[in-house]
C-alpha cells in the first residue's frame, strides 16, 4: 500500500506559453522508498471483448467498454503487482491523448465527514489509467470518462489527474468519494502544484473551461461548506491549510513560480499561492525538466546548498531520491503526424539523470526499458538501474561530480533534441503512414537508447575512476621512508 499514498509534483504549460507551441504535462512520481523498480509497457488495443479491471489495493472491480485503444504505461514490475498495485502512471493512447495519474491531494475533514472516500471498493491510482486512457478520444473526453467512473464506483483516495491532447490540457481533482472539479489550463498560462488541492475559483457559467461532478454546488450549499463570504473557491472549500502543507506542499508550488516569475514576490508558506499563472518568457522543455529535478537551488532551503542546517531541511524539495518516474508528456501540433506525441521519461532521480523521448506511435520498446530486474537482481543493462546508480553516484560526491554530471546532461539534451527533430522530419519527408512510422520509430528509438546507454556508462566509468582518488582510506607517507 506504500505507493498508493505516494506524493508527487506537477507542472503544466499551455501551447501559447511555450517556446514552440507545445502543450506539456510534467509530473514526478514519488514513492515512500528510494527503490521501486518500474518499466515501460505498451498495452495493445482490443475489440469486442468483455474486460474487468481489478485493483490489487482494495476490492475495486470496474467493468470496461468492449473495445479499447492501445496505450503506453510505466507500471511496477509484474512481481510487485500484488504487493503494491500496477500504477501505469503516464503515457499516450493511440488517439494522441496523454494522461498523468496521479497527484495525491487531500480534502479536509468537513467535506469528508459528509462524502467519505470509499477506500474499500472505490477506484484508486492503481487502476485509474487502465479505467480511463484506453477509452478516451480527447482530453475533455477523458475527464468525462473518469467522472463517469467516479459516479459509478466512487473514489478510494484524493487524486489530481492531468490530460493533454493537441488542443487542451485539463487538470481534474477528485477530492471526496464522489465529487471533483476539472479546469482547462489556459493556452497562455502555466500551472504548478504539489499534493494540495490546487484549483481555486470555479466559474459554473463557463463549461468550456470547467467541468464538475453532478450536484457539487448543492452538496456545498446544503451542508454549509463554503467558508468564504464571496465566490466559490474549490481549494478553500475542499482543501487543507495546515502546518504540514507549509513544509511539504506550498514550497514546491512557490519554487515553480520563482523559476517562472523571479520578479514576483511570493512566500513559500503562503496558502493562497496561485495554481495558474503567466510568465513574460516562453517556457521550454528544459525549463520543465529543470523544475522537476530542482531542490531550491540558489535559496537557503537547498538541502545540497550552503544554508543553515535548519533551513536546508525546512522544506521538502521537488526532485527526490525516491522519484521513480519523472515525465513530460509533450504534444507539438506543428511536428509531423505520427511523430508529434512524445513522453519524455526519466527513471532516475531527475536532478542527475536525463529525460529520454518515447514517441507514442512506436509499439516496440527497447529491452532496457521493457525489462527491469527486481531490487534483488540489479543489472546495468536495465535503464532503471543504470540511471539509479548514476543518481546515487553523483549525489555521493556532489561537489566533486556535479560539473561532470551537468556536462553529461547538457550533451545528452543536445543529442536528444537533435535526434527528435531529425527523426520526426524523416517521418514527414518519407510520408510514412501509421504502420511505417511505428516500425521506423521503434527501430530508431532502440538505436537512441543504445547511444544513451553508452554515454551513461562512460560517465559512470569516469566517476568511478575519479572517486577512487577521493577515498578517505588513504595516507601519504614521507618519500624518504
Amino acid at each position: 500500500m506504500a505507493k498508493h499514498i505516494a506524493t508527487c509534483t506537477s507542472f503544466l504549460a499551455g501551447k501559447d506559453a511555450t517556446i514552440d507551441g507545445s502543450l506539456m504535462v510534467g509530473r514526478n512520481v514519488d514513492t515512500f522508498g528510494p527503490i521501486d523498480p518500474q518499466k515501460v509497457k505498451i498495452y495493445p488495443a482490443y475489440r469486442n471483448e468483455q474486460r474487468i479491471v481489478k485493483s490489487y489495493l482494495n476490492k475495486f472491480e470496474g467493468e470496461c467498454p468492449t473495445s479499447g485503444y492501445r496505450y503506453q504505461g510505466v507500471p511496477n514490475l509484474d512481481s510487485n503487482f500484488r504487493k503494491e498495485g500496477v500504477f501505469d502512471e503516464s503515457g499516450f493512447n493511440e488517439k494522441g491523448v496523454g494522461m498523468s495519474a496521479t497527484e495525491s491531494v487531500y480534502a479536509n475533514e468537513r467535506v469528508l465527514a459528509i462524502d467519505p472516500l470509499d477506500t474499500d471498493r472505490g477506484v484508486n491510482e492503481d487502476v485509474i489509467v487502465a479505467m480511463t486512457l484506453p477509452y478516451s478520444d480527447s482530453a475533455r473526453d477523458a475527464v468525462v470518462r473518469l467522472g463517469q467512473v467516479i459516479a459509478k464506483y466512487g473514489s478510494a483516495e484524493g487524486n489530481g489527474v492531468a490530460f493533454v491532447d493537441e488542443n487542451d490540457i485539463w487538470y481534474m481533482e477528485i477530492v471526496t468519494g464522489h465529487h471533483w472539479v476539472a479546469q482547462r489550463i489556459p493556452d497562455d498560462a502555466y500551472a504548478v502544484t504539489g499534493n494540495r488541492i490546487a484549483i481555486q475559483q470555479v466559474n459554473f457559467d463557463d463549461p468550456k473551461n470547467f467541468m464538475w461532478s453532478e450536484g457539487i454546488q448543492e452538496f456545498v450549499s446544503d451542508n454549509n461548506l463554503n467558508p468564504d463570504k464571496h465566490g466559490w473557491n474549490f481549494r478553500h472549500i475542499f482543501g487543507t491549510a495546515t502546518t504540514f502543507d507549509t513544509h511539504y506542499n506550498t514550497p514546491r508550488q512557490w519554487f515553480g513560480h520563482l523559476l517562472m516569475n523571479p520578479a514576483e514576490k511570493m512566500e513559500p508558506t503562503d496558502f493562497d499561492l496561485p495554481f495558474i499563472a503567466r510568465t513574460n518568457h516562453k517556457i521550454t522543455l528544459e525549463d520543465m525538466q529543470t523544475y522537476l529535478g530542482s531542490h531550491y537551488e540558489n535559496t537557503p532551503y537547498d538541502p545540497l546548498g550552503k544554508g543553515s542546517e535548519e533551513d536546508r531541511v525546512r522544506f521538502r524539495p521537488i526532485g527526490l531520491n525516491r522519484t521513480q518516474n519523472s515525465h513530460v508528456l509533450q504534444v507539438n501540433p506543428e511536428m509531423p503526424t505520427y511523430a508529434n506525441h512524445i513522453m519524455w521519461l526519466c527513471l532516475g532521480v531527475p536532478t542527475f539523470t536525463p529525460y529520454v523521448p518515447f514517441f507514442s506511435e512506436a509499439t516496440s520498446i527497447s529491452q532496457t526499458y521493457a525489462v527491469t530486474p527486481t531490487s534483488l537482481n540489479m543489472n546495468l543493462r536495465s535503464a532503471y538501474w543504470m540511471y539509479r546508480v548514476l543518481s546515487e553516484t553523483v549525489e555521493s560526491y556532489y561537489s566533486e561530480f556535479l560539473q561532470d554530471d551537468l556536462d553529461y546532461l547538457k550533451a545528452a539534451r543536445e543529442y536528444l533534441y537533435r535526434w527528435v527533430k531529425t527523426t520526426a522530419q524523416k517521418v514527414a519527408d518519407e510520408k510514412m503512414d501509421r504502420d511505417q512510422a511505428d516500425l521506423f520509430l521503434s527501430d530508431e528509438m532502440a538505436k537512441m537508447n543504445r547511444e544513451m546507454g553508452k554515454r551513461t556508462k562512460d560517465l559512470l566509468s569516469k566517476l568511478l575512476m575519479n572517486g577512487m582518488g577521493l577515498s578517505k582510506l588513504t595516507f601519504k607517507m614521507d618519500e624518504n621512508l
